[in-house]
């Protein structure tokens, strides 16, 4: 049976943590990992972990539909090229928020900062490939369903860093650019978020008011961070973006693993 979450939340921490989406589309339409950002700090504000996959699944949706339809209109993402992956995509997504519900808020709670810390320390260590591939190259499509299925489900139960490791996992798999990879990447986190969100509002895992005020922030953020992205700049938040994710997942870490406030 469906639960019924009601929060109540004074408006300078709706405030602040729509500013914190802002920030996280802008960075999310760039290099992915905005859900970095926000999971801990829902996380951080008091919510429950079901309630805060949820509610970060309908402002990420937001932002990814920006993005994507961005992406799209620039021509620099051609749906029919990639029918396996949004297929796959979306059938990962749909399992894997369907596991989400089933696991402990418990588990939950001491999980979520240990792959927030990982997915930091992973951006933190790994190096952008290299790609000056021509665009028009072929795409292989036998490559799409497992890519798909993998990362839809982990976008699914948990989420963050899910954009990141698409933009990076297309820049190895096929024979793209950085934007073009980008834009796959927008648009795969969209259809993930999508069907996940469907999942959790079957069972009542979503604060709307909360998750409509930063879906709107993140829309905004993602709206610039996209165009920033195409313009080819913003290479500068790298390292403010993992010094952030880290002392977020640190702090989380402490009050679940350790029991500090």
């Amino acid at each position: 049976m469906p639960f019924a979450f009601e929060i109540a939340m004074d408006p300078a921490t709706l405030a602040v943590l729509a500013g914190v989406a802002f920030i996280a589309g802008f960075i999310d339409a760039i290099a992915g990992g905005g859900g970095l950002i926000t999971v801990p700090a829902l996380l951080t504000a008091g919510l429950p972990p079901h309630l805060v996959l949820g509610t970060n699944k309908l402002s990420s949706t937001f932002g990814a539909a920006i993005a994507s339809l961005t992406f799209i209109r620039r021509g620099l993402f051609q749906p029919g090229h990639w029918y396996g992956a949004l297929v796959a995509t979306a059938l990962g997504a749909l399992l894997g928020a369907a596991i989400a519900h089933y696991l402990p808020a418990r588990w939950l709670n001491q999980m979520l900062p240990v792959v927030v810390f990982a997915c930091g320390l992973y951006l933190l260590f790994s190096r952008t490939p290299d790609s000056a591939h021509a665009s028009d190259a072929p795409i292989a499509k036998r490559r799409q369903w497992p890519q798909g299925l993998a990362l839809g489900a982990y976008d699914g139960a948990i989420g963050p860093g899910t954009g990141a490791f698409w933009t990076i996992s297309t820049l190895l798999l096929y024979p793209l650019d950085l934007v073009r990879a980008s834009g796959v990447a927008r648009t795969m986190n969209f259809v993930s978020n999508a069907m996940a969100l469907g999942v959790f509002i079957g069972t009542g895992h979503v604060a709307w008011v909360l998750g409509l005020s930063m879906g709107s922030a993140l829309m905004a953020g993602a709206w610039l961070g996209a165009r920033t992205a195409i313009g080819g700049g913003a290479r500068f938040i790298r390292p403010v973006f993992i010094c952030v994710v880290l002392a977020l997942a640190a702090r989380l870490a402490w009050l679940h693993w350790f029991g500090h406030a």
